[in-house]
């Protein structure tokens, strides 16, 4: 009884472990080859070892055996750019992008071609010349008083346009610019003699002279930036002291001269 059960347990076990010995079979083997109880004699008769059968024998298919190594298939690569359609229609324009960063100059590039010479043009307006002069004289002496005087001018020598108004011995600007201006006078023997050359109410220049037992002759000369309107005169100075400007009927002592060097509009 016991050796039965002993059979019949190695029986089942066998068959329990005969699929795990087929996995671990020789993988060297050929597993299309038939085993040397299946090929006939004629394998060896002819030494080809091809089994010989009849052509009317039904064709058998080899047998499908999984193999132990990983199966891949292989996809075919197209080539997209040979696949090329046809050019389609222009689209419309984007928007502008931002103005870029303005870049560094260049080198300067060289000359061109010497132009042709132009045709003449229309004739310019003639240059126009400013002109503004005086000179006038005094032949009766000045005496000081309380007060300044205006110093009033009897010989005129040159004024042209009229700048310079003989009745209130002033010169008036019109054409404005740079003048120049000089001032001559006779002093008195004992007596101080003591002018201004005034622009408006404003003193520019003084002529003086001490007393002395001699009469000399002094002058003063400047220049002076005038706008329209301006008024250049000469003024004796009031009788805090013996003050006189020596002239007589017959000679001029006294003269005021003045001439405009550029006008304004010259730049």
């Amino acid at each position: 009884m016991l050796v039965s059960s002993l059979v019949l347990l190695m029986v089942v076990f066998a068959k329990w472990v005969e699929p795990y010995i087929a996995q671990y079979r020789d993988v060297d083997q050929d597993t299309y080859e038939p085993s040397e109880t299946q090929k006939s004699p004629e394998y060896y008769r002819d030494g080809s070892g091809t089994e010989c059968r009849r052509c009317c024998d039904p064709a058998e298919e080899a047998p499908q055996y999984a193999s132990p190594y990983p199966q891949y298939n292989i996809v075919p690569q197209i080539n997209i750019t040979i696949l090329k359609g046809e050019k389609g229609d222009t689209g419309n324009r984007g928007p502008y992008g931002k103005t870029g960063k303005s870049g560094q100059s260049g080198p300067r590039g060289p000359h061109g071609v010497k132009g042709n010479k132009g045709s003449i043009g229309a004739p310019g307006e003639p240059c126009k010349s400013y002109y503004a002069a005086f000179s006038v004289g005094r032949k009766k002496a000045l005496h000081s008083n309380d007060y300044y005087q205006t110093m009033i001018f009897d010989t005129e020598f040159v004024n042209l346009y009229g700048h310079f108004n003989m009745f209130t011995g002033k010169f008036f600007c019109y054409v404005p610019g740079i003048y120049f201006f000089s001032l001559n006078a006779h002093t008195w023997n004992q007596k101080e003699t003591y002018l201004h050359l005034m622009k408006n109410e404003q003193e520019m220049a003084i002529l003086y002279a001490q007393p002395s037992d001699r009469s000399i002759m002094q002058s003063q000369s400047l220049m002076l930036e005038l706008e329209t309107d301006d008024q250049v005169w000469i003024r004796l100075f009031k009788g805090e002291r013996e003050n006189a400007v020596f002239s007589d009927d017959f000679d001029t002592y006294i003269t005021f001269s003045g001439y405009l060097i550029k006008a304004k509009s010259e730049g």
